[in-house]
């Protein structure tokens, strides 16, 4: 992930003073390109991890940051949730591996509509890998939306998650894990967002490659 970091901040400013020709650019793509293919990052090793249970992933394009992922229970009642990679762990690269965690937090957008209503139940949530195996999911927000149209940020979303009685964040969270939002489904999340960032850097890397030898 450093390696990765590294290459990408010499094209996000003017690389004249890093790279001084084609040749030395070429060489350091070969490498970090080379190293990619050959070093499966150790939290892609297995194939598939965790499940989306009743849920359906509707939106995965690779132009797209986030993944859409739906299900409509018997009762007719909605559920989208907009899943993104978010910001690094708090620890090193090399504790990290040790304790075999995911190098970047989930981030989760989950929305539930109940039948015949036009309201929506928001919930920012934010997932993690455990040390044990496994991960968790925590509720930073939770908001109750008259309408679809009330998504701007003039509008008032209530109080901070953090201030609600510790009863009633416990409960909130259950009513998550009822709808779906369980551990299975957030280790398949982290899985599938980390995997998905590493095919699109390796094309990335594979097209960086191809336009500097043409």
């Amino acid at each position: 992930m450093m390696r990765r970091r590294s290459l990408i901040n010499i094209f996000s400013r003017s690389y004249s003073a890093v790279v001084r020709d084609s040749a030395e650019l070429t060489k350091i793509i070969k490498s970090e390109l080379k190293h990619e293919q050959n070093t499966l990052p150790y939290y892609l090793i297995k194939n598939e991890l965790g499940s989306v249970g009743n849920f359906t992933l509707e939106w995965d394009k690779s132009e797209s940051k986030d993944v859409v992922l739906r299900r409509k229970n018997e009762f007719g009642e909605e559920i989208a949730v907009s899943a993104l990679l978010g910001p690094p762990i708090a620890e090193e690269e090399e504790e990290i591996h040790k304790k075999g965690l995911f190098p970047n937090t989930g981030l989760m957008k989950v929305c539930i509509k109940k039948p015949g209503l036009s309201s929506i139940l928001q919930f920012d949530c934010g997932c993690i890998g455990k040390c044990e195996g496994g991960s968790e999911f925590s509720i930073q927000n939770a908001y109750y939306l008259p309408s679809s149209s009330s998504l701007g940020d003039s509008v008032y979303r209530g109080p901070l998650f953090s201030t609600l009685d510790p009863r009633l964040q416990d409960a909130l969270k259950d009513y998550l894990r009822a709808r779906g939002i369980v551990e299975d489904f957030t280790d398949f999340l982290l899985h599938h967002l980390h995997k998905r960032e590493y095919v699109h850097y390796m094309e990335w890397l594979q097209k960086l490659d191809s336009s500097v030898r043409a």
